[in-house]
């Protein structure tokens, strides 16, 4: 990988819009922008400065434009950076792209400009990945996790752990110079007890990706019950607008229905599914087999009875059927508004099926406190705001992978001898540099920057 060349890309969305903005970074930038732009003198122009002017292909005006310089490394890739802002139509923007191409730049490759940043040690890999992931948010709560990883939390919790690993390690290559003296630098006692505690944060930042993951992807929850249940009715409620047919006849809803809510900033993906029972028809089949197969792969999942049309029997069995590891499961009575139901529910409550939430989606009534107990049921109180979550599998996997190396090191520090314990500690320090790219190869930076679009 070679930073001499000058790359150039769009770096705002293609299609036709009010500007578009073409970037370009590398030694030549300034100079590149400069042969092309009537105007100023740029290579005479401070960094972070804007300066009006038009581009020109030698007598032919292209566009006027603004120019943005940033002159390294007082900018994004550390490089020399120019931002071309011109007017959003395509043709415009591919005639400077071609022009600046033939004045000496290439077009970028994906992601090759955060590249450029990680390489020249604006960012580390955590931190170009969480760029990634900035763009990509679609709630409050992903963009406010991209941005803590982008700001430095995890990579400086991360460098914390690593830099004391670093010290006994050390230490213990110190002990394997003096081997034939058998002396002691690394405490044992102070090895062990730092190791635990290591493990303890590592611990804790691999259970956050259940939640990390969460936000960043959504919450997959699914909406269950038996026909006629209300349950498009009630996602038409959770939605507040008509989604789903709604009809009393039951099977109405043969196959899914995927729509987003967001509620405090989490965006759960709602599944309204076909109604669980013996089917009558394959297509209905079809539709049940569905439900069960989109309830297997659901972190949440919303059972919505009518007690007036299921026994105390009944429910229990639906209960056990459905509950699966992994899958919290929410009981919701619906249809309180029928005068019917009130006793019903009080025998319901009475047997010991007392957890459940009733409302009526047809009313609306008690929706509100059926989306905060979504809310509670799949954050668990776990988000406060400044917290680091994991949300990017590589980096569970490695972790996972710091802990059985760091494992082993505690299994074997009163019967294995240094150089052992030197060897696991490595290992534990290779996981630890994987995710902030202290330790890298080529083909895991193209994986990760592949990903990326163009003109970031």
């Amino acid at each position: 990988m070679t930073n001499n060349q000058t790359i150039v890309a769009l770096a705002t969305p293609n299609g036709t819009g009010a500007i578009g903005i073409i970037r370009l970074s590398g030694p030549e930038a300034i100079t590149i922008a400069n042969s092309v732009f009537k105007g100023k003198d740029l290579t005479k122009q401070p960094s972070h400065t804007i300066h009006f002017g038009s581009i020109a292909d030698g007598d032919i005006i292209l566009d006027e434009v603004l120019v943005s310089l940033f002159v390294g490394p007082r900018s994004y890739t550390r490089e020399n950076v120019v931002e071309i802002s011109c007017h959003g139509s395509a043709y415009i923007i591919e005639s400077i792209i071609k022009l600046l191409i033939k004045k000496g730049a290439r077009s970028a490759k994906a992601g090759e400009f955060t590249l450029r940043a990680f390489l020249n040690g604006q960012l580390d890999l955590s931190q170009a990945e969480a760029v990634a992931d900035l763009i990509a948010s679609n709630s409050k709560a992903s963009q406010q996790v991209a941005l803590n990883q982008l700001r430095g939390g995890f990579s400086n919790q991360l460098q914390a752990l690593r830099d004391q690993l670093v010290q006994f390690a050390s230490l213990i290559e110190l002990e394997l110079d003096f081997a034939e003296e058998d002396v002691e630098f690394a405490n044992r006692d102070q090895l062990k007890k730092l190791i635990n505690e290591i493990n303890r944060v590592i611990g804790n930042l691999i259970r956050s990706f259940e939640l990390g993951n969460a936000i960043k992807q959504g919450v997959n929850t699914v909406i269950a019950g038996r026909p006629n249940a209300g349950k498009s009715t009630l996602l038409n409620a959770l939605l507040n607008e008509e989604r789903a047919i709604v009809s009393h006849i039951p099977g109405t809803t043969r196959d899914t229905i995927e729509e987003v809510l967001n509620i405090q900033g989490i965006n759960f993906r709602l599944i309204d599914t076909a109604g669980i029972r013996e089917a009558t028809d394959a297509i209905e089949q079809l539709g049940v087999q569905r439900t069960m197969e989109k309830i297997s792969q659901s972190a949440l999942l919303i059972y919505l009875f009518d007690a007036a049309q299921i026994t105390i029997e009944e429910l229990q069995q639906d209960i056990e059927s459905l509950q699966k590891p992994g899958i919290n499961m929410l009981l919701v009575a619906n249809k309180s508004d029928l005068p019917e139901q009130s006793s019903t529910l009080s025998d319901f409550r009475a047997s010991g099926l007392s957890d459940f939430l009733s409302i009526s989606a047809k009313e609306r009534l008690h929706i509100d406190e059926l989306k905060n107990k979504i809310y509670t049921s799949a954050i668990k109180d776990q988000l406060t705001g400044d917290e680091t979550l994991v949300t990017n599998i590589r980096h569970l996997e490695a972790l996972q992978k710091t802990e059985e190396a760091l494992i082993r090191v505690l299994s074997g520090m009163d019967s294995v001898t240094s150089d052992f314990l030197s060897m696991d500690i490595k290992q534990a320090l290779h996981y630890l540099g994987e995710i902030t790219g202290a330790v890298t190869t080529d083909d895991l930076l193209e994986n990760i920057f592949s990903k990326f679009c163009i003109g970031k």
